[in-house]
Parts: structure tokens; C-alpha cells; sequence
């Protein structure tokens, strides 16, 4: 448990260790001088750190975002009877087993089968374990500690082996190529957009090639047209909160300047993120070709979502803004209804829709773009609504922590664990 709490702590929720363990592995397999393995390592990872550096800085803006629309839509997160702290603390060693053991798994799979993708995304490797760990854990509250490690050692691995794979015929269409996989756990999302895009738009009408009227031509650039537009939302959003709640947020600052700052801070962070995916894929890459060759023949690295990004930057703010908007629409219904409160976390409303946008847009153009961010958002209110008294008994706010991969897992788990016992 020692060794693999340190594995862990210092490598799989490291990625840039864990990306520059790789691209060291590859180059070394292929014989690169020590210069070219010392350089290509180097820059993988600063690559990796520059994308999260640029992640920080607009998760910051994310965050405010998100206080700011909860305020004027004058909503507060329901009240959990338990809470992802203490589920970490009594099953958190229970997850880093299943997390261990199931990348040893997925690692067979994928040699012996020949599934292609090894999936590098770290950070989703724990937070998948923990939605595994909790979804049976709900279903069967007495199951065997070593029995609930190998079976979710055994559903993680075959989730991290086919997510890519069911998902690559798409991603052939984003990238123009076969070098990378999408691992990510908004591949449903994804997967939508590109079989049902093409429904909405040609891909002629890309979000890169759009025409828009001379006067808001700026807009395609993405660092003033991501500047611009958050910075309109965020003025708006914070007319209608509550004062007491914006002027917190603000500090000393106008809350008008401070709006301003945290959309300018949310167009930098994509910009400097976009910098960094470039500047690690252009080592990932090559270098996963030693591993291709020696260790594990024909495998492809399966990449976080920002991969993407750089292929249609200006489709990742449309699904944004979609995913959002379809979001805030069905809050506004569910709360009227008294069906459910739900919360809009910004994080999960970004990333996979940016994701699923570029993935619509690379087959229907702008408007699958604004396909894709909408799934997200569908899913997410959806997901939320439904899937919070299903974790009643640990930890709900796995719920709204979602992206939409986690509540088909969490629906599948809880629902056929559920059929099992009616049987057994």
C-alpha cells in the first residue's frame, strides 16, 4: 500500500511526471541521443505544466463565474447528508487500489488484444476509481474489500481500454490523423456530437471558417473573441447577483474592473493553454512511437481533452457558451418545478463541451459545434437531477463533479448491481 499510495501521489497524479516518464521510456526505446532524449523529455513535460499553468489561470475565472451565476439565479447547492471528504477518507486507500491494479489491467488488455490506446489522463484515473468505488459501494454496502478492488480494477481497465477506441473513428476526423487518442471522460458527449453533427451543419461551415460581418471580426481570434465575450457575461451575471456576493468576489476592486480582469484572466488561460498543448504533443507524440515499437506494438497514447482544443479553438467557446445556456435553461425549469436544484459547475460545463464542440464541428460545422456543447449541457442537468440521491450514501457531490462519462458509469453500475440482487 506504501509503494502504490507513492505511485499515486507521484506519478499518475502528477501528469507531467507521468508524461515525461513516457516520453523518456519512448525516446530511450528508440535510441535517441542523449541531447534529443534530454530535450524532447524536458519539453513534454514543460509542455504538460504550461497547459495546466493556463488551466489555473481560467479555473480561477471559472470559479467566480460560477458564484456570480448562482447568485443571480439565486441558487445555493442542496445540503449532503454525506460528503466526498469523508467518503476519501474511509475509501480513499480502496480507490487507489482499484486505480493501481486496474492500469496493470488495462496495460494486459491492451497488449495482449491489441486495443491500441493506453490512456495517460492521471488525474481522471482517481476521480473514475472513486466513481467506481462509490456506485458499488451504493449497491452492495457489505461487499468484501478485496472483491470490490478487483472487480473495479476490472470495470476500470475495460473503461480505460474501449473509451478511446469506441471513440477514435471521430477523432480521426478531428485530428486528420491516427498518432493520439481521446481519453476523457466526456466521451459520450463527444461520441454524440460526431455521429449526430453532421444532422445540423457541413463541415464547410466550420467555427475556423466562418463568415462574420467586418465589424465583430475580431471575434475570431480566440484571445479577444474568449476576452470579449466572457467579460460581457460576467458584467451581466454580476448586475443581476446579489451585491453582497459580488463585492466579495471584487475585493478592493470595482466590481466593473474586476469583471473585466476575470474575463481578460479566462481568455489568457486559454491562450497559454493552447501553447502548452502544442508544445507537449509535438514530444508525446514521436516519442510514443518507441513504446509503439518495443513494448507495447501499434499503441497510441490516449490524451487528455485539450488535445483537441487547437483544432477548432473557436468551437471550444461556442460549446462553452451553448453548454451553459441549455445548463441555466433547465436550472431555471427544474427549480420552477420543484423537480431538483442543480448547480452550475463551470469546470464540467467548459471542458467537455469545448471537447464535444470541436468533435461537432469537425462534422457539422458551427452549428454541431453548438450541438456539441449542448449535449454537455443536457447531460449535466440531467445527470445532476438524477444522479444525487442515487450517491445518498456517499458521496453526492460526486454528482455535480460530473462530466458526463461518470453518470452512464455510475447508472450502469448502480442499475445492474441493483438487477443482481433482485436475482440473487
Amino acid at each position: 500500500m506504501v509503494l502504490i499510495d507513492f505511485l499515486v501521489k507521484n506519478i499518475f497524479n502528477q501528469v507531467s511526471v507521468l508524461i515525461g516518464l513516457v516520453t523518456l521510456i519512448g525516446l530511450l526505446l528508440q535510441k535517441k541521443s542523449f541531447e534529443d532524449t534530454i530535450s524532447g523529455t524536458i519539453k513534454a513535460m514543460v509542455g504538460i505544466l504550461i497547459m495546466l499553468a493556463g488551466t489555473d489561470v481560467f479555473i480561477a475565472g471559472l470559479v467566480s463565474f460560477q458564484t456570480i451565476v448562482s447568485s443571480a439565479f439565486h441558487i445555493s447547492a442542496p445540503v449532503a447528508k454525506n460528503t466526498l471528504q469523508n467518503f476519501t477518507n474511509n475509501f480513499g486507500s480502496i480507490a487507489v487500489s482499484i486505480m493501481a491494479l486496474g492500469f496493470l489491467i488495462h496495460l494486459i488488455i491492451v497488449r495482449l488484444f491489441n486495443t491500441k490506446f493506453v490512456y495517460l489522463t492521471g488525474h481522471l484515473m482517481w476521480w473514475i476509481s472513486l466513481v467506481i468505488t462509490a456506485s458499488l459501494l451504493e449497491v452492495f454496502p457489505n461487499i468484501n474489500q478485496g472483491t470490490l478492488i478487483l472487480t473495479g480494477a476490472i470495470l476500470i481497465a475495460l473503461y480505460w481500454t474501449f473509451q478511446p477506441v469506441y471513440l477514435h473513428k471521430y477523432m480521426r476526423k478531428v485530428t486528420n490523423s491516427d498518432e493520439i487518442g481521446y481519453g476523457h471522460t466526456s466521451s459520450i458527449a463527444a461520441y454524440l456530437a460526431g455521429r449526430f453533427g453532421h444532422l445540423f451543419g457541413r463541415p464547410e461551415e466550420s467555427t475556423e471558417k466562418v463568415n462574420i460581418p467586418k465589424k465583430i471580426e475580431f471575434m475570431k481570434d480566440i484571445t479577444v473573441g474568449t476576452a470579449f465575450i466572457i467579460t460581457i457575461i460576467m458584467l451581466v451575471a454580476s448586475f443581476f447577483a446579489e451585491r453582497e456576493v459580488v463585492l466579495k468576489q471584487a475585493g478592493d476592486l470595482n466590481f466593473v474592473i474586476w469583471a473585466i480582469i476575470q474575463g481578460f484572466k479566462f481568455a489568457a488561460g486559454i491562450t497559454i493553454l493552447l501553447y502548452g498543448v502544442r508544445l507537449f504533443l509535438a514530444e508525446i507524440v514521436p516519442a510514443f512511437r518507441g513504446i509503439s515499437q518495443k513494448l507495447i506494438p501499434g499503441a497510441k497514447p490516449a490524451l487528455d481533452v485539450p488535445v483537441v482544443f487547437p483544432y477548432a479553438p473557436t468551437a471550444v467557446l461556442i460549446g462553452f457558451i451553448s453548454s451553459t445556456l441549455v445548463f441555466l435553461l433547465f436550472m431555471i425549469i427544474f427549480g420552477l418545478t420543484g423537480f431538483a436544484t442543480i448547480v452550475p459547475s463551470m469546470i464540467m460545463l467548459f471542458f467537455p463541451a469545448a471537447g464535444a464542440a470541436v468533435f461537432g464541428n469537425a462534422v457539422g460545422g458551427w452549428k454541431g459545434a453548438v450541438f456539441g456543447g449542448a449535449i454537455n449541457g443536457l447531460f449535466l442537468a440531467f445527470g445532476q437531477a438524477l444522479t444525487w440521491p442515487m450517491l445518498s450514501n456517499t458521496a453526492p457531490e460526486l454528482a455535480v463533479l460530473a462530466d458526463p462519462d461518470w453518470y452512464i458509469i455510475m447508472w450502469l453500475i448502480i442499475g445492474i448491481g441493483k438487477l443482481i440482487k433482485l436475482v440473487f
